[in-house]
């Protein structure tokens, strides 16, 4: 405790060092968080060329949150339904309106989704924004559905054809083998394949929402998008349609390729790339759902004698034996092709710089240490296609799906009350269940006609427990366990008794986003970024000098910060955001422009260059402070009474302000601090003086 007071308390040229010290330690980190991507990839690179002789330690990566602008995905915008709430009542109501949807999209498994209320020429809105998510119809789904709890028991029913169905189902699909062979004939024989398409495709993609026809086209399509229908397509030469109508999952194919090409990377330009791989995965017993028994010592330790061992020839069959990944025995790990973003970064990083046949080094991932095999390497093809579907039908079709539980009469309209409590028996935390009259009914019928077999609870359509029934329950009252955090049995019990949402919504807009803007608007703004940064620093240099100079090396630092806080708290960025941004380069030299004019008037007054760069700083920071309090009161009216992009604007400038405060009145003098004085008393010029007399 004594040497840190020395530390924080030291006074004279040893505090400035200190100070100077704990800055430098603030920028290692804030480069790490900001561009912890690049380092990793460097070092990567850096093991490669060094045969792993040189292996720096990995950092973890953290993304930036982008907002649906820059991302793409769906806006969803429901009014609430207030009039019989009263007045006082209803803020609180559309709040929880706002809380339930937000559960139900979290269930939905959205990253980061933007859930907000507003207030407009008296009507309350909720507006729902889930970036990344391009399915309107299951979105609006999940959000406006009341929660659905349902009991249901084994299936023991299988459903087979009757005799006449058999024959019905197989004169079906010869009409359409020889319907789709006639259109064939007629593709074949130069005939007009986009009205072809418009005129027999049974596909519902060929019709737009207008109701427009699309002549079959897919647009262009990779072998991840269609699995089916890309291999036949890439096989044809440019222009040809396939020989025989090929029979898919939904029906008969007629497939006519139009163009193909190699896909380039929409920011680089580049080629993008595939792997094909295979890995073994060593977990160790702090990760989730790990059942190794391995500390993670012993693991990394267990995996370097397999390394020593591996071999092109042994690896598929050291991963049956050792491997931790469930299934692996039968796939031998193999995780067939794969592009980027497909993989966490570490493992995605080690594998795109490995050269094919080699085998890597321990890599460190959220699941344990992996050994990977890269077994080739190819560039992504891409294809534009037509196609005419003829669909044909199968026993599903007829029968139905065959499932595995089947619905009983006892549901969620049943349920009387839901509350988190503690099993007295083991501490866990469950859900108790209390049914109405009817319900206890049901659910003891069910019970005693499932003695010794098992009934499974689902919500939204997924299990969330499927205890066996010992005996009847009688009393209408049950219990959900699993493995509940307080929080987690906390909101079930709370999301069961709502039912439904606590006054009704109408959804009156909706409009899928694409990200227009995305990586170009991104790259466009870091050139602006750039640019802007490049007239800065050129004015303070020119105009400021030596001060000027270490102000540019403040603002590269306030980048740096500035970006790893975004990071960091994971702030979501949108083209207004990046606008606030950019603008706050400019105002981030404010208060060194305030500074430095003020240093030079006491540099002319015949002052000390230590004193008067004190004075400088005295006097200038009432002014710099006025100026930022005003601005961050003008972005906290912006973001409490704004939504969307003005916020993510708000909060960029806000930050942004707060940074600048920080590294021009820290940063900045700590740096002038440390520079001897009679050096710049020496060179007045440096700081736009002229030399003292005597």
């Amino acid at each position: 405790m004594a040497n840190f007071q020395k530390f924080v308390f030291a006074s004279g040229r040893s505090k400035v060092w200190r100070v100077f010290i704990i800055i430098m330690i603030l920028v290692v980190v804030g480069f790490f968080i900001t561009a912890g991507g690049f380092y990793n990839r460097g070092a990567g690179w850096l093991a490669n060329k060094t045969g792993n002789k040189l292996n720096l330690p990995k950092v973890k990566e953290l993304p930036f949150r982008l907002g649906l602008d820059l991302q793409g995905g769906t806006q969803l915008i429901y009014q609430a339904d207030v009039s019989t709430i009263k007045a006082q009542d209803r803020n609180t109501a559309v709040n929880g309106v706002r809380d339930v949807i937000e559960r139900r999209v979290n269930t939905f498994g959205v990253a980061e989704p933007n859930i907000q209320t507003n207030y407009s020429n008296g009507k309350y809105f909720v507006i729902v924004e889930l970036a990344g998510v391009k399915d309107t119809t299951q979105a609006i789904k999940m959000i406006g559905e009341t929660p659905l709890l349902e009991f249901k028991e084994k299936n023991t029913e299988v459903r087979k054809l009757t005799d006449q169905e058999k024959k019905d189902l197989d004169k079906y699909n010869n009409v359409a083998a020889q319907k789709a062979e006639q259109v064939l004939g007629k593709a074949l024989s130069n005939g007009d394949f986009a009205a072809l398409a418009n005129q027999y495709s049974e596909d519902p993609a060929n019709t737009d929402t207008n109701g427009n026809k699309k002549g079959g086209e897919l647009g262009w399509i990779t072998a991840k998008d269609q699995p089916e229908i890309f291999p036949v397509a890439n096989a044809l030469k440019v222009g040809k349609v396939a020989g025989d109508p090929v029979k898919m999952k939904l029906g008969y194919e007629i497939i006519k390729l139009e163009e193909k090409r190699v896909k380039t990377d929409a920011f680089s330009n580049q080629p993008l790339m595939e792997v094909k791989a295979s890995h073994l995965l060593i977990c160790y017993k702090d990760i989730d759902g790990c059942e190794s028994g391995l500390s993670k010592e012993d693991a990394l330790k267990k995996i370097k004698e397999l390394r020593a061992k591996a071999t092109d020839k042994n690896f598929i069959e050291l991963v049956k034996q050792n491997s931790t990944e469930p299934g692996a025995r039968d796939r031998g790990g193999d995780l067939g092709w794969f592009g980027r973003g497909q993989m966490v970064k570490p493992f995605e990083d080690a594998v795109y710089s490995m050269k094919v046949g080699a085998i890597s080094e321990p890599v460190e991932s959220d699941f344990g240490y992996h050994l990977i095999y890269k077994q080739a390497e190819r560039k992504v093809e891409e294809a534009k296609v037509q196609h005419i579907l003829i669909k044909t039908k199968s026993e599903v079709d007829i029968t139905g799906p065959q499932t595995e539980w089947k619905n009983t009469e006892l549901t969620g309209k049943n349920l009387k009350n839901a509350q988190a409590q503690t099993n007295p028996n083991d501490g866990s935390l469950e859900v108790s269940l209390e049914f109405d009259e009817q319900g206890a009914k049901y659910f003891e019928e069910i019970t005693g006609r499932n003695v010794g077999k098992q009934v499974a609870i689902f919500l939204d359509g997924y299990i969330i427990s499927q205890p066996t029934v010992n005996e009847a329950i009688k009393g209408g009252k049950a219990v959900i366990n699993g493995k509940f955090g307080a929080q987690e049995a906390r909101d079930l019990a709370m999301r069961l008794n709502a039912g439904a949402l606590p006054i009704p919504i109408s959804l009156v807009d909706q409009q899928n986003i694409g990200a227009t803007l995305g990586q170009k608007s991104v790259g466009d703004s870091a050139r602006a970024g750039l640019i802007g940064f490049a007239f800065v620093a050129i004015f303070m240099v020119l105009f400021y000098r030596f001060p000027g100079l270490l102000s540019v090396v403040a603002l590269g630092i306030y980048g740096v910060l500035l970006l790893a806080l975004f990071k960091v708290f994971s702030f979501a960025l949108t083209l207004s955001g990046l606008a606030g941004f950019i603008m706050s380069i400019g105002m981030a030299v404010d208060a060194n422009v305030l500074i430095f004019s003020r240093l030079r008037e006491e540099i002319a007054s015949q002052k000390p260059f230590g004193l008067a760069l004190d004075e400088a700083f005295r006097r200038a920071w009432p002014s710099i402070r006025d100026s930022n309090v005003s601005t961050l009161i003008t972005c906290a009216v912006l973001y409490y009474t704004s939504t969307g992009m003005v916020r993510g604007f708000a909060v960029t400038l806000g930050l942004g302000v707060l940074v600048s405060m920080f590294t021009a009145i820290f940063v900045t003098r700590t740096f002038l601090k440390l520079i001897p004085e009679n050096w710049l008393e020496k060179y007045p010029f440096l700081v736009g003086g002229k030399k003292q007399s005597n």
